[in-house]
């Protein structure tokens, strides 16, 4: 019996050693079949370094791999050089597969990381010329809101690990004021306006006994679902979630807080990058990255000129002919803006219907998308919600989170209804169709969905592709008769068009010509009619995020010139289901590289 056992174990062994050698052979020899690996390599390099990442995608629970949901992710300047190095190696690895020898599905993978990994690589000069808390996004605010929404809680061990995570914070904070600490010596200060911010914003959340905090309310609500949990264990449980919110939380809070009082008298109120060291240079790197197109800033500026020009006059037909001739656009708008049958009332009630509005524009876009528009249709649910209390003051309008990749959640449209003033009725499709159906949600789940791609092809976040994709649907929803008999409704796109169009003035005006926040802020509203607080929260986000929102109109009329194109080119052929399908088969791309699956598609199309 124990010869047999041997024998077996010698099996065994001998077999492994075959695997391992058949293994490194292919990787030697058959470089094609191993650049898959490479590719997955890459992907679980991230997100296993990465545990909130983890956790958000929510790709690895279905088979038994739990516990990075009890850890946070490393927020050092240590940890931030380990990813710029990883990307080094990575780019260098992946030259090492001749491209002569991968299949067209590999060429294309292997482009789109190379695009990526080359950017990544690049920005390492550039990794301290930014603002890690801020108003907009930071550890300060995105922490809560993540326990409070991404965190899952399904078991009793998920609630042990959300209340390892609530322990672990103290060091997150350490590592964020590690690298607060560094900027401060490389002369990277954030903003006046950002410190002042930050502190309402930290000193409101610390206000509330423990008991009433976001993080322990969530928690009680969640796990009261729990069916594995009695009255006793739900009680203990959150006894322990608000004395790590007392005992640790707040701590961490008030020592953050601490920082920042220290830090607001050296602050200054010159808000755009030009103040940096190489300011300049760095703010063309930061429009290159999110337009992810070879534009100056310059040329930025004057298209956001043109495109602001031609707006208004397609505003101005459609006012002059609805009682507003003559009067200017800004003003006009303004005026609808407050124009009590447009408006919800300004409560919960008025909240409440508003989500309703949302879910029936969003339940009506599902229906004409999977019968016009598109070949394809996501298996991914999305829901509509408010933007959390805590963070709605200085949150933007709306903004989308993508579902799990397991179905344990949905995609989630988030709405700020903060001031229902803010929210006209006649600027609700429009926001709808953006961030949801058919924009960032029907985008981003067909991405996760995809198959036969590598996994990173399915999360890849390139700014003018799902911004551009998002903007091109609200034009598209005009083309396809959405608004018909809804000028004030049309009137709402444009209006949100001419907003883009305006981002491309201000984001290079702040940062490239030296305007100040409140030149920027005239202009915008001037423009725009858009309330003053919504204005405010906006231009204070193109500060803390230079280049970012420049990417919207730029993605939007690349994807508009590849239609024309497509439609220019193909005639009668042209099928707006097949360029949409096109366009999305492939998951997010530089813009020059959906140029070229573009271009093969209308080649394909005409033999």
């Amino acid at each position: 019996m124990f010869k047999r056992i041997l024998k077996w174990i010698g099996a065994i062994l001998l077999l492994a050693i075959v695997v391992l050698a058949i293994f490194w052979i292919n990787l030697i020899w058959f470089r094609p079949w191993s650049l898959n690996l490479f590719y997955e390599k890459v992907f679980a390099e991230v997100i296993f370094s990465e545990p909130e990442l983890l956790t958000q995608l929510g790709l690895v629970e279905q088979f038994g791999i739990t516990s990075h949901n009890g850890k946070l992710s490393d927020e050092s300047p240590a940890h931030q050089q380990m990813v710029i190095d990883r990307w080094k190696k990575d780019l260098r690895q992946l030259h090492e597969y001749p491209l002569d020898r991968q299949s067209p599905s590999q060429k294309l993978s292997t482009h789109v990381l190379d695009w990526f990994l080359k950017d990544q690589v690049e920005g390492e000069k550039w990794q301290f010329h930014n603002y890690p808390v801020n108003e907009l996004f930071g550890v300060q605010n995105n922490f809560p809101s993540f326990m409070a929404n991404t965190h899952r809680l399904f078991s009793p061990k998920d609630c042990e690990y959300y209340i390892g995570r609530l322990a672990a914070l103290p060091k997150k904070f350490d590592q964020t004021l590690e690298g607060l600490n560094l900027r401060e010596q490389k002369g990277i200060l954030p903003p006046r306006f950002v410190v002042e911010e930050v502190l309402k914003e930290m000193t409101a959340f610390i206000a509330k006994p423990a008991a009433e905090n976001v993080l322990a309310t969530s928690f009680r609500t969640r796990a009261a679902k729990i069916d594995k949990l009695n009255d006793p264990q739900r009680a203990d449980l959150q006894k322990r979630v608000e004395t790590e919110i007392t005992s640790h939380v707040y701590p961490a809070y008030q020592k953050l807080i601490a920082y920042f009082q220290e830090l607001l008298p050296r602050t200054t109120t010159d808000d755009g990058v030009w103040k940096l060291p190489d300011g300049d240079a760095f703010y063309a790197y930061a429009l290159h990255s999110n337009t992810t197109a070879n534009m100056p800033p310059n040329e930025v500026h004057e298209l956001g000129l043109r495109e602001v020009a031609r707006i208004e006059n397609e505003m101005r037909v459609i006012l002059d002919t609805n009682g507003f001739a003559g009067q200017p656009i800004g003003a006009a708008m303004d005026k609808l803006g407050k124009d009590p049958q447009f408006l919800y009332p300004n409560n919960d009630k008025g909240r409440a219907e508003a989500v309703a509005e949302y879910k029936r524009l969003i339940d009506n876009a599902v229906a004409e998308s999977k019968a016009h528009l598109f070949l394809t249709e996501p298996k991914e649910k999305i829901d509509i919600r408010r933007v959390e209390p805590f963070k709605e003051a200085t949150a933007p309008g709306a903004y989308y989170q993508g579902g799990a990749m397991d179905g344990s959640r949905p995609g989630i449209f988030y709405a700020n209804l903060r001031d229902m003033n803010e929210v006209p009725k006649w600027s609700m499709p429009t926001l709808a169709y953006h961030e949801g159906v058919p924009g960032h949600h029907w985008q981003i789940s067909i991405a996760q969905e995809l198959k036969g791609v590598p996994q990173f092809r399915k999360v890849i976040p390139f700014t003018p592709y799902a911004e551009g994709w998002a903007l091109y649907c609200e034009w598209l929803a005009k083309q396809v008769g959405w608004y018909e008999n809804n000028p004030f409704g049309d009137l709402g796109r444009l209006r949100d068009e001419l907003f883009r169009a305006v981002r491309l003035v201000v984001d290079t005006g702040i940062h490239a010509k030296r305007w100040t926040r409140e030149q920027a802020i005239a202009y915008m509203r001037e423009k725009t009619g858009m309330g003053e607080k919504e204005v405010k929260s906006e231009i204070e986000r193109y500060i803390v995020n230079p280049g970012q929102a420049c990417a919207y109109k730029v993605g939007m009329m690349k994807i508009q010139e590849l239609r024309s194109r497509a439609q220019q080119e193909l005639g009668d052929k042209f099928d707006q289901r097949e360029f949409h399908e096109a366009v999305l088969k492939n998951g997010a791309l530089p813009l020059e590289i959906l140029e070229e699956q573009v271009n093969d598609y209308i080649q394909k199309k005409k033999t």
